[in-house]
């Protein structure tokens, strides 16, 4: 694909974009009175301009029928979750019945792995990705010590290779047949934090299969960000986070997903909750957990409104435009930005280096920019100028420019600022 650092260019290719328009569905901070170039999706997703009735809808509901708007609300609160249900197995290629909105996505994570990390014998070990979201690894940590295991020993972490910065794909599945008889989990992000790069979910999953392994997903880079086919692949779980590019807020509800010949097992282990019992005999309020066959079973307790209703605005734009259609303008945003990077980089000698991978196949929206010679100051002059991304230690700025919200021109004009803030 051939692109062009030029103003008039970037202009053209938005006029050129069906989905420019959803850009003004969303809230930018200013800076000198103009929108931002906000590159942070990747962290935080802007604000949908129709969040704050969304949000007032519920209070008004509150105001009008106290508790009794768990059944008479516009949105009965009582089901609330369940209106998720939809888009969000469309945005994880999953059915109805394995997905729910609820808690936090560490959270989550932790309750997934009460049912699908068993450690028993010598099958007692976890795989993951070294230098996973330190969440992630604390959790694990947790988990195999509550377990009574030596972190050290337990977890497998499959680090890039020397002078790389990305994980060969290779060393997962070689890891994977080493030590096939002692793996419990396989756990990784399916999208790395840090350097963008997107895993071969199907591969990976059924490698862990073979070798009698649960394989769960970290989607928080994900969801929202790249296609999913999770019943497809045949992946065990995953969970992800809602305020990054699925927009819902700081701290926004979690999701999760549960493959469904696991949802029908009655008998697997899980942490129980009022909501995830059987909703015919839910207010007998008698002893005894009796599961939903669904995800809904790994519920703990009804549905946090006030931030759901942001969720499910976003959701509908989502449903509205598909993830088919976000895909493709990501793809070439993504190139676009990436190839504005590498013009700034030629023109001024400024020693940038893009470390996600090239390959749209192994990457989401996010680029990765390792600026070689440069601190933090760089960054900071960007951020004066007007920029919001993000910084990782030592030397690297995280962009990620969300299909949603950002346009062509976000990308060159990034461009601009960048070659200012190297002078």
């Amino acid at each position: 694909m051939s692109f062009a650092f030029k103003e008039e260019y970037a202009l053209k290719l938005d006029s050129e974009d069906e989905l420019n328009s959803l850009r003004n569905e969303f809230i930018f901070p200013k800076h000198n009175g103009k929108d931002v170039i906000y590159f942070t999706g990747n962290s935080l997703g802007l604000q949908p301009k129709s969040a704050s009735a969304a949000i007032k809808q519920e209070l008004d509901d509150w105001g009008k029928y106290g508790v009794e708007g768990h059944f008479e609300a516009k949105n009965p609160w009582y089901a609330y979750h369940e209106m998720f249900a939809r888009p969000l197995a469309k945005i994880v290629g999953a059915k109805e019945a394995e997905v729910v909105a609820m808690n936090g996505l560490t959270t989550n994570l932790h309750l997934m792995m009460v049912s699908f990390y068993r450690p028993k014998g010598k099958r007692y070990k976890i795989l993951c990705e070294a230098k996973a979201f330190p969440s992630d690894q604390y959790a694990l940590e947790s988990q195999v010590r509550f377990h009574g295991y030596d972190p050290n020993d337990a977890i497998i972490e499959i680090a890039p290779r020397e002078g790389e910065h990305l994980i060969n794909e290779e060393d997962i599945y070689t890891a994977i047949k080493k030590h096939k008889d002692e793996i419990a989990l396989v756990m990784i992000g399916g999208v790395n934090y840090y350097t963008g790069q997107l895993f071969d979910m199907k591969g990976i999953t059924q490698a862990g299969h073979d070798v009698g392994a649960q394989v769960g997903w970290d989607l928080a880079h994900a969801a929202g960000n790249v296609p999913l086919q999770l019943h497809d692949w045949n992946v065990d779980f995953a969970c992800w986070c809602s305020y990054k590019y699925l927009n819902s807020g700081p701290g926004s509800v979690s999701g999760a997903f549960v493959h469904e010949r696991h949802c029908k097992n009655p008998d697997l282990i899980r942490f129980a909750g009022w909501w995830g019992h059987n909703k015919k005999t839910r207010f007998l309020m008698e002893k005894g957990f009796d599961p939903i066959p669904t995800a809904e079973s790994w519920q703990l307790s009804n549905a946090p409104v006030l931030a759901m209703a942001v969720h499910k605005v976003s959701l509908d734009i989502f449903e509205r435009v598909g993830i088919k259609k976000l895909r493709q303008k990501s793809e070439k945003l993504t190139a676009y930005l990436e190839f504005v990077i590498q013009k700034v980089s030629e023109e001024s000698q400024g020693g940038f280096e893009v470390i996600t991978p090239k390959n749209p196949d192994e990457r989401g929206c996010q680029l990765s920019i390792l600026a070689h010679g440069y601190g933090r100051p760089l960054f900071d002059k960007l951020t004066k100028a007007g920029v919001i991304a993000d910084w990782r230690e030592p030397n690297v700025i995280r962009i990620a420019p969300v299909p949603l919200y950002n346009s062509f021109a976000d990308c060159y004009y990034f461009g601009i600022k960048l070659k200012q803030a190297i002078v």
